[in-house]
């Protein structure tokens, strides 16, 4: 069945089955590999995409679920393709990532929380990220960076 979805602010045309999870779609149909997978279960956050703002495991998603709502992949988190965001930026200012392999997801998930909760306090933050695994413990660092590019000047903030 053909599908016409919204991906990084660009109209994509894909002939997949209903049931295709949204992170096939993205990776094997649309060449966007940015997006991880993890567990297969929505459960490490590897997948981690952006449906209409909201953190969404693109694993459990299921395309003829999405219709036209607005798919951001971390390929289109900025703007601007040639410019990190803020909350990227302070990422790898921050070393942030050993292996990176859930990196992708934990920026997605990051971003969308900080877009709802620009001031987090740790607890927040740990909580938002509790779903969220990485497979080499740098979530001292992870909450780091979150806190840093939640503390930017207000029109720089990490969401953008």
């Amino acid at each position: 069945m053909k599908y016409t979805l919204n991906v990084n602010g660009t109209s994509r045309t894909v002939d997949v089955a209903p049931d295709t999870p949204m992170l096939w779609v993205l990776r094997d149909h649309l060449d966007l590999v940015g997006t991880k997978f993890g567990c297969g279960v929505g459960q490490c956050g590897a997948c981690t995409i952006h449906i209409n703002g909201e953190a969404t495991r693109s694993c459990m998603t299921p395309v003829s679920t999405v219709g036209r709502k607005k798919i951001t992949t971390i390929e289109g988190l900025a703007a601007d393709a040639a410019k990190l965001t803020p909350l990227q930026q302070v990422w790898c200012d921050s070393d942030v990532a050993q292996c990176g392999y859930c990196q992708a997801g934990q920026i997605m998930q990051a971003a969308s929380f900080l877009k709802d909760n620009p001031k987090p306090a740790d607890d927040e933050i740990d909580g938002a990220m509790a779903g969220n695994l990485c497979r080499c413990g740098t979530y001292l660092r992870i909450r780091a960076a979150i806190k840093q590019a939640a503390a930017m000047p207000a029109g720089k903030e990490a969401a953008q």
